[in-house]
C-alpha cells in the first residue's frame, strides 16, 4: 500500500544556514523587526483579535486543494477542510468529526455523517459528499488515497448514512488512516472538476465545512501570510460547544531562525511551529516566572512531543552495508544521547530501538527489545566489524545542505563511526539531490525521518520493507532496498487485521520487531520534535501536557492541523 510523502517540515523542520545556528541564541532577540503586517502583507488585523502563526510554510500561500498533497499551504485542511475523525496520539484515540460514528460488519463499514453541518457556500453536507469523495480512490488513480481503490467494491449514500463495501479481507489500516487523514469534499464542486484539476488546481475560491474561511485578500504569489477569519455557521460551534477567542488566523511565512525567533519573543509571532537552534536555553527555568513569556508542551526537557523517528539509512544493495554484523557495528557504535544533548540541548529524545514513536509504546514488546535490542557500546562495534570482515572502504553519510541540525549531528555520528574504524565522511548534497540519491540508491548511508505519528506500527514498517524493490523507490518507501518478504507478509498480514484485534496485532508486530532488531535494515537514532513554541503575550492557554483536559497537538503543520487535535488547542487559547 502507498502512503503520500509528508512535507518537508514534518520531515526537519529546519532550512537554516550553518552560520545561524553558530550565533549566541540571545543575540536573536536584540535584532529589530517591523511590525507583524510589514513582516507580512500590506493587510493588518487588529492585534488583540488576531492569531498570528509561523513555521510552517516556506512559500507564498497560492494553493488551497487539501488533494494537491505536499503543495497545499497551512489551513487547507483543519480551518478549510475537514476529515471524518480526528486523531490524537497524545492519548492514542480517535474522535468523531463529519462523521458521528463508524462500524464493521464483516467486509462492509457504515458511516453515519452528522446532520447540521453546512458547505460555506450555504448547501448542506449530506452523505452523498461523503460518499462522492471516498469513490474518488477508485476513480482518479491521482488522488493521494489511491491506493484504497483496488479494495472498494462499492460506496453508496442514503441521507447521512454511507455504506463503503470492501473486498475481503478489508484493507483496515489503510482504511483507518483515510478516516482521520482525508478531506471530505463538496461533490458539486469537485465533480465538475477534470481528474487532473481535481487534484492539482489552486481552489483559490475553496467551499468548506471548516472553523475558518480564507481572506483572499492575503493569498497570492507575492504574499508573505495566509490570513483566514471565523465562519459563524460552523457546525462545531452548536454541536461540540467550541468557541475562538480570536477573529483572525494569519500564518506567516518562515522567515530565517534569528528573524523567526525574533519575532515570536517581539510578540510578532504568537504560536511558532519553527525549529529554533537552542530554544531551550532560552526557555529553561523561565515557565512560570516571566522571562519572554514563551511556553512548550512540556514544561522540561524534552519540551517537544516526538513527531517522526530519525534512522541511519544503509543502501543494504552495497558492500559493506549488506552485511548484518555490520549495520549492527553502525549501531552499537553510535550515541544518540550525544546528539540529544549536543544538537538538540535537550529538546528531543533519543529513540527507543524498534525505532517506534512514544505514542505506540503499547506495541513495543520488551522482552524482544531486551533479547535483541542495541546500546552504545564501541567495544561490541569493534568486535562485530571484524565477524562482518570489514575492510576500511570508504563511505559517505549524507544529510541535505542547509538542515543544519541533521549537519551537526552527521558531523558527531561521523566520528563516533571513525573511533571504532569505519572510514565515514560526512556530505551535504542539496535536497534535491539527497532526494534522487535516495530514490536511485545511489548512496552509502543517509539519516532520514519519513514515518510520523500513527496510531499502529504500520506505516512505519511499511516504509521499512515494502516490497517489491523498484529500481527508483518512490513515496520513501524501503529505500534502503532490504529485501525480507517474511517481514513484509508480516506487515501485509497486519494491515488487515481489524484495528480492534490489539492482541492479533501485538502477536504480529513483536515477530515484525523480532526480525527487525536481528538484521537492522534501519538504525533508529532519535525522535525528531513537534516544535512548538507559544508566546503568552496575547493570548494563553497553549495546548500542553500539564492540564489533562487539554493534551492535544500544538502543530500547524499539513498532517496535523486537520488530521489530529490542533483545531481543539486553537478553541482553548485565551486572551492574555
Amino acid at each position: 500500500m502507498v502512503t503520500s510523502k509528508k512535507k518537508m517540515v514534518v520531515r526537519c523542520g529546519t532550512v537554516f544556514t550553518a552560520a545561524a545556528l553558530a550565533l549566541p541564541l540571545l543575540s536573536f532577540v536584540s535584532t529589530g523587526t517591523a511590525s507583524a503586517a510589514k513582516v507580512a502583507n500590506a493587510v493588518s488585523f487588529p492585534r488583540n483579535e488576531t492569531l498570528y502563526t509561523s513555521g510552517t510554510e516556506y512559500g507564498p500561500p497560492t494553493n488551497f486543494n487539501p488533494l494537491n498533497t505536499g503543495n497545499y499551504y497551512t489551513g487547507t485542511m483543519g480551518l478549510l477542510y475537514e476529515p471524518l475523525y480526528l486523531y490524537n496520539p497524545i492519548t492514542n484515540s480517535y474522535m468523531p468529526w463529519l462523521a458521528t460514528s463508524g462500524t464493521w460488519s464483516g467486509s462492509t463499514y457504515t458511516i453515519a455523517v452528522r446532520n447540521g453541518v453546512k458547505w460555506s457556500d450555504g448547501t448542506p453536507l449530506t452523505g452523498a459528499d461523503v460518499a462522492y469523495s471516498i469513490s474518488l480512490a477508485k476513480t482518479n488513480p491521482a488522488v493521494p488515497y489511491s491506493n484504497l481503490g483496488q479494495f472498494i467494491q462499492s460506496v453508496t449514500s442514503s441521507g447521512n448514512t454511507v455504506t463503503v463495501n470492501f473486498t475481503s479481507p478489508p484493507p483496515y489500516t489503510a482504511w483507518q488512516r483515510y478516516l482521520w487523514n482525508q478531506p471530505v469534499l463538496p461533490k458539486e464542486v469537485w465533480s465538475t472538476l477534470s481528474a487532473a484539476d481535481q487534484v492539482t488546481s489552486a481552489n483559490l475560491s475553496p467551499v468548506s465545512t471548516g472553523p475558518m474561511s480564507l481572506i483572499a485578500s492575503t493569498t497570492g504569489s507575492g504574499s508573505t501570510q495566509a490570513c483566514y477569519q471565523l465562519n459563524p455557521n460552523w457546525w462545531g460551534l452548536s454541536q461540540l460547544h467550541l468557541s475562538f477567542s480570536f477573529k483572525y488566523l494569519c500564518d506567516q511565512v518562515n522567515a530565517s531562525n534569528n528573524v523567526e525567533l525574533s519575532n515570536l519573543v517581539s510578540n510578532q509571532i504568537d504560536w511558532s511551529n519553527n525549529f529554533l537552534p537552542g530554544i531551550s536555553s532560552l526557555i529553561s527555568g523561565l515557565h512560570g516566572t516571566g522571562g519572554y513569556g514563551l511556553r512548550t508542551f512540556y514544561k522540561d526537557s524534552p519540551y517537544m512531543l516526538s513527531a517522526n523517528t530519525a534512522w541511519l539509512e544503509m543502501n543494504t544493495t552495497k558492500a559493506p552495508m549488506n552485511n548484518a554484523d555490520f549495520r549492527h557495528a553502525v549501531a552499537e557504535a553510535i550515541n544518540p544521547q550525544s546528539v540529544v544533548s549536543g544538537v538538540y540541548t535537550g529538546i528531543v529524545k533519543a529513540a527507543n530501538p524498534t525505532g517506534l514513536l512514544p505514542n505506540l509504546d503499547s506495541y513495543v514488546n520488551s522482552s524482544v527489545v531486551k533479547q535483541y535490542g542495541f546500546s552504545y557500546n564501541p567495544s561490541m562495534a569493534k568486535t562485530l566489524l571484524k565477524e562482518a570482515g570489514y575492510k576500511g572502504q570508504k563511505l559517505t553519510l549524507e544529510v541535505p545542505d542547509g538542515w543544519t541540525d541533521w549537519m551537526a549531528a552527521i558531523q558527531i555520528i561521523s566520528q563516533q563511526l571513525n573511533k571504532v574504524g569505519i572510514n565515514v565522511s560526512p556530505i551535504y548534497p542539496s535536497s534535491n539531490d539527497r532526494t534522487a540519491d535516495e530514490a536511485s540508491g545511489n548512496y552509502d548511508m543517509m539519516i532520514d525521518n519519513n514515518a510520523g505519528p500513527d496510531a499502529t506500527p504500520y506505516s512505519y514498517f511499511d516504509r521499512v520493507y515494502q516490497l517489491p524493490i523498484a529500481k527508483s523507490q518512490s513515496a520513501e518507501l524501503n529505500v534502503e532496498r532490504f529485501s525480507d518478504p517474511a517481514a513484509w507478509a508480516l506487515v501485509e498480514k497486519a494491515a488487515t487485521t481489524p484495528t480492534s484485534n490489539t492482541a492479533a496485532l501485538d502477536k504480529i508486530y513483536s515477530q515484525v520487531e523480532t526480525r527487525f532488531l536481528q538484521q537492522l535494515p534501519e538504525v533508529p537514532l532519535w525522535y525528531n520534535g513537534a516544535w512548538f513554541q507559544g508566546q503568552t503575550t496575547v493570548w494563553t492557554n497553549y495546548p500542553s501536557n500539564t492540564n489533562p483536559s487539554d493534551r492535544y497537538t500544538p502543530v500547524m503543520w499539513a498532517g496535523w492541523l486537520g488530521a489530529m487535535t490542533t483545531v481543539l488547542g486553537l478553541a482553548q487559547l485565551k486572551p492574555a
